[in-house]
């Protein structure tokens, strides 16, 4: 496993991590959560991704009770959740990134995951109605209390997370670090483009999400929608529009003959491109069996097999590079 810096942060963060979005409490138990867990700490994966909202909040209490029976040692392995959706119906309760509930969110967390801190903590999602600087100063306190080490945010647009970082900047205040985006070889814009003067202004690092488009660039949606699916689970109806879109299909079918070329699969393929970007901090992987943890891995190995000649290849058939302003 290689390590690589969380943007301009000390922090060193696996290229390669886990994620529980989907899998946790809902394709998978406590027993094959804590397989898969092991399977990648074994690997050399020292990041666990996670968020208040994942199945309600049983994603956070499986992974808390798979990391006290594995009993890892704590400097050893890093942590995340992300707050925004809340579990509960109440004004103050979902939807907001105010201060009440950045406070409540974070003790409800640690205590699902059995942690004194967690370690990465990302506000899910922008917050139209709340001031950022609200924001900013709960996060800050949040950080000051020893509750989490470093925050960021998640599908932010590159102006929120500056105005974020400029007033936390002029209070003197703990800034964010990183931003969790999704990218993956059909969703570039924002991490190729749109943050492309915060990596060099204010060092954002990423955690980036989704690298297989939700499976997509598996390949194993190229004949329709297999009835073990995410796409068919109960809330994740919204996921099926991408995974049956003609165009992005197309483009599927015609990327596999260059992992074929390569001897690696379709996913692997896709998370070595993901890895080729020297902006991106980590990829987050998931899985819901040990055998696609360890497959997942052995994308390690196959980053230097995409060349500059393989990476033009891919660009032409993707056809989605964003372009330089002018």
């Amino acid at each position: 496993m290689n390590y690589r810096h969380l943007g301009r942060s000390g922090l060193k963060v696996s290229e390669l991590s886990f994620g529980s979005w989907v899998t946790f409490g809902i394709q998978m138990g406590e027993d094959l959560a804590c397989e898969c867990m092991a399977a990648a700490y074994g690997a050399g994966v020292n990041f666990f991704d996670n968020a208040e909202v994942y199945a309600g909040g049983q994603s956070e209490t499986v992974m808390g009770n798979v990391l006290k029976k594995l009993a890892w040692r704590r400097g050893s392995f890093l942590v995340s959740t992300k707050f925004f959706w809340g579990l509960h119906d109440g004004p103050n309760e979902k939807n907001t990134l105010n201060r009440k509930r950045l406070l409540d969110a974070m003790d409800g967390s640690l205590k699902r995951l059995q942690l004194d801190y967690v370690d990465l903590v990302f506000c899910h999602r922008p917050d139209p109605t709340t001031p950022i600087e609200e924001t900013v100063w709960a996060m800050h306190d949040i950080v000051s209390r020893g509750k989490a080490i470093y925050w960021g945010t998640s599908q932010w647009s590159a102006a929120e997370i500056m105005e974020a970082w400029q007033i936390a900047d002029k209070h003197h205040l703990h800034k964010p670090v990183m931003e969790q985006p999704q990218y993956n070889m059909l969703d570039r814009q924002k991490v190729e483009h749109e943050y492309t003067r915060l990596y060099q202004d204010i060092g954002l690092g990423t955690t980036t999400w989704s690298p297989l488009a939700s499976g997509l660039l598996t390949g194993k949606y190229n004949d329709g929608i297999p009835a073990d699916s995410r796409a068919n689970l109960k809330d994740y109806e919204w996921l099926k529009p991408a995974l049956t879109d003609p165009e992005r299909i197309g483009k599927v079918r015609k990327l596999a003959p260059i992992a074929a070329d390569l001897g690696i699969s379709m996913a692997q393929l896709a998370l070595a491109w993901c890895l080729k970007n020297p902006h991106v901090s980590t990829v987050i992987t998931g899985a819901s069996r040990v055998e696609q943890v360890r497959e997942n891995m052995k994308a390690l190995d196959a980053v230097e097999k995409l060349n500059p000649e393989v990476m033009a290849r891919i660009d032409d058939v993707l056809g989605n590079k964003p372009q330089e302003d002018e």
